[in-house]
């Protein structure tokens, strides 16, 4: 599957401007006060362990009370890495190329 990411960051320039009520909902998190090796897998991490760990990921996002604006910011800043509002890395490239793919159906 070809990625979208370039860089090993987020494409900053889609952020939200450092204005605080753009990011409160972090404060809200289910995540916010477990360890992040939950969400964000180790170099080489394949097969039932990955799953494994994404899913008991997904389970905390599933009950998140701020799942729907994480899911956001990561589609919307491209998030590269990690469990974002209940979404793997490849679940939100496939989102954000299918949405690429729907708004340009000249370019496949």
């Amino acid at each position: 599957m070809a990625r979208l990411y370039i860089g090993a960051m987020s494409e900053t320039s889609r952020l939200p401007k450092p204005v605080i009520d753009n990011w409160q909902w972090q404060f809200e998190g289910a995540c916010r006060s477990l360890p992040t090796e939950m969400f964000f897998h180790p170099d080489g991490e394949r097969g039932p362990r990955r799953r494994a760990r994404e899913n008991a990921a997904k389970a905390v996002c599933a009950t998140c009370p701020v799942l729907a604006a994480c899911r956001a910011h990561a589609l919307a800043s491209q998030e590269p890495y990690g469990i974002w509002g209940g979404l793997t890395e490849d679940e939100r490239l496939e989102i954000i190329s299918r949405a690429s793919r729907q708004s340009n159906p000249h370019s496949a």
